[in-house]
């Protein structure tokens, strides 16, 4: 019987052997979540860099923000990856949701992206 943490990352490289065969050269919008915090940050696979992260834990969100932990902090998350995307010139990316549901705050961050002019 696997232990919890291997099923998580065997579903994490299920889904990116997937994206992988769907991208065609687009960037990945990658989420992590902790209990505390919500990350997601735009990756070039091919460069093997990052270009854009956005997180709870940056300057502007910390202070308005009551928790990193729930809905509303995703949303803002979310919105905020997709400015700094455009401003960086990102227009379409590659949603990678890990090992999580896409429900709650996975699904308010990739939104929220959506929302922000981000399109996948």
């Amino acid at each position: 019987m696997l232990k919890a943490s291997e099923r998580f990352s065997r579903r994490q490289r299920r889904t990116r052997f997937a994206l992988r065969q769907a991208a065609n050269g687009r960037p990945r919008l990658s989420v992590f979540r902790s209990g505390k915090h919500i990350y997601g940050q735009i990756i070039d696979d091919e460069a093997g860099r990052t270009l854009v992260a956005a997180s709870t834990l940056e300057q502007p969100l910390r202070g308005e923000l009551k928790t990193g932990a729930d809905m509303a902090a995703a949303q803002r998350v979310g919105k905020l990856l997709a400015e700094k995307a455009r401003a960086a010139g990102v227009e379409s990316v590659v949603f990678d949701r890990g090992g999580y549901k896409y429900h709650g705050r996975v699904k308010a961050l990739a939104e929220a992206a959506r929302e922000g002019g981000l399109t996948f």
